[in-house]
């Protein structure tokens, strides 16, 4: 479901600025506290297009993307239940 929404988010963003192609890599699993856990890279004519689609994607994996988050502290673990709002 999570690939499918990703693969959907890098078309309409190609056809929206006209991109020449997108790759979002997104991990799964145990992720610690300050690792990377996300890329995303545009391919366009014009570095604008390529800007603010990175941006656009970013917003759309933050705040809309099905993501199941599981954190783990000290205290315990929890699910998250809600993305965190973009810009």
């Amino acid at each position: 479901m999570t690939e499918k929404h990703l693969e959907t988010i890098g078309k309409e963003s190609i056809e929206k600025w006209n991109l020449l192609d997108v790759l979002i890599l997104h991990r799964i699993g145990k992720v610690k506290i300050g690792e990377d856990i996300v890329l995303v890279a545009t391919w366009s004519a014009h570095r604008k297009d390529a800007f603010e689609s990175c941006r656009a994607i970013m917003e759309q994996l933050k705040s809309g993307a099905p993501f199941w988050k599981k954190e783990e502290t000290n205290s315990g673990a929890k699910w998250v239940e809600k993305n965190t709002p973009g810009y």
